[in-house]
């Protein structure tokens, strides 16, 4: 009689692994519907003021999706109006899922977190970090790396590697001069051939000396096709997307896909207005192409190829709140989702951030970090570089995204407010 009455408590948890995310009043979820109207007065009011053209927001909580709405316009010049299921240039948030592939090849015993890179990728093999650095004609001295590169240090961004194009003026100039990007925009390049240069260069630090937000996930996307014999293209269709029913995350979009591509928006230096981004651009020396996500591409960025909905993006998060699983179907265990989701890089500063730390392809919001938000600790989240951002919180069981496609923008502000307003929200 005990387990039969242990069995029926469990049941509510075990069936929200098994379904699918449904749409619910605010209510049911113990969500004020008039403060949640709020978001509303927030988008529409950066729309007026010209700093977004458009923008879709969806809040889920519990399972059940309480919000989700597009603003504006997609297409300022057509006035084609944003839709809830338009795609976006996800960029950055390709890190979390590149991040999950890697932990499915580390829990069939592919690897160990803290081998060392070079073990798989030769490349990597005695790693030496920059000394010195002449602007003038990009030389520059090495020493010796402490220790070689590991796995986890990919995962948590303190391997010592920057970032191609858009990091700090001295490794945009090293990588620029070495023929290596960092992967999107462009067009017929393979991951192999540019983590295999990537591999040769200087590190800015010692591994594990500090959080440097850098290619490491590219890195790690690149192991992930080492270790499985596939494309990681490939390999997220096959355990990732297709498991889970994510039908509009892509590298590189179907033909039947790409008229639901948001334009991708530029915000003037000067007047702060909007336009619409060239098709080619340059950035720090390399041509960068705002369309794509519609070519038919061999290059498959792990640190920013993907494009993606809200909704797509949002079943990939609620699989992690489940620890693991949606819908019946199991990605990863729920021990693989706890290590990811804590805090791995100790006392390190996150760049300009104090108080929160970097689990294994998230930032994690610490009890220090909680104290200065309305966001608990223990939520994990990121973004990406055209206005991007995401996140899943286990305590207050929400799932929140917010996306425009504008870059460079300096109106930021709107997704941290949105992050206060699904919180002021909540309703029990």
């Amino acid at each position: 009689m005990k387990q039969v009455l242990f069995t029926l408590l469990l049941l509510p948890a075990l069936c929200s692994h098994a379904q699918q995310l449904t749409t619910a009043q605010p209510e049911a979820a113990n969500m004020s519907a008039a403060r949640l109207a709020r978001i509303d007065s927030l988008v529409n009011s950066y729309i007026r003021k010209g700093y977004v053209n458009g923008a879709t927001a969806m809040v889920i909580r519990n399972g059940k999706i309480v919000y989700n709405k597009a603003f504006g316009y997609s297409d300022l010049e057509k006035k084609i109006p944003e839709k809830t299921d338009n795609i976006f240039r996800i960029a950055s948030q390709t890190k979390a899922i590149t991040s999950v592939a890697a932990m499915i090849l580390y829990e069939e015993g592919k690897f160990q977190l803290d081998d060392p890179v070079s073990k798989y990728i030769p490349e990597f093999a005695n790693p030496q970090v920059i000394k010195s650095f002449n602007p003038q004609d990009t030389t520059f001295t090495t020493a010796p790396a402490t220790r070689e590169i590991t796995i986890r240090d990919l995962f948590t961004h303190t391997s010592g590697i920057g970032y191609a194009q858009i990091g700090g003026s001295m490794e945009t100039a090293m990588y620029a001069k070495a023929g290596v990007i960092a992967g999107i925009g462009v067009k017929d390049l393979l991951l192999a051939d540019k983590m295999k240069i990537l591999g040769k260069l200087p590190l800015l630090h010692n591994p594990g000396e500090k959080w440097t937000y850098g290619m490491g996930v590219d890195v790690l996307g690149y192991l992930v096709e080492v270790l499985s014999g596939q494309s990681l293209d490939q390999f997220m269709h096959e355990r990732i997307f297709r498991p889970l029913g994510m039908k509009d995350t892509w590298f590189y979009l179907p033909a039947d896909k790409q008229a639901r591509l948001v334009p991708l928006y530029s915000e003037d230096k000067k007047a702060h207005q909007l336009y619409r981004t060239p098709n080619s651009i340059m950035l720090h020396g390399t041509e960068l192409y705002a369309d794509y996500p519609k070519f038919k591409g061999t290059y498959y960025s792990g640190g920013g190829g993907l494009s993606s909905t809200t909704y797509d993006y949002a079943i990939f998060l609620q699989m992690m709140l489940n620890g693991g699983s949606y819908n019946g179907v199991r990605i990863l265990s729920r021990n693989s989702v706890r290590i990811m989701t804590m805090n791995q890089t100790g006392d390190l500063a996150l760049g300009s951030d104090k108080y929160n730390n970097f689990g294994l392809g998230f930032k994690i919001t610490s009890e220090a970090g909680s104290a200065i938000s309305l966001m608990p600790a223990g939520a994990f989240q990121w973004g990406g570089m055209f206005a991007t951002t995401y996140w899943a919180d286990p305590k207050e069981k929400i799932v929140a995204l917010i996306y425009t496609n504008v870059w460079p923008t300096t109106h930021g502000s709107m997704n941290e407010t949105f992050k206060n307003l699904v919180y002021q929200a909540i309703n029990d």
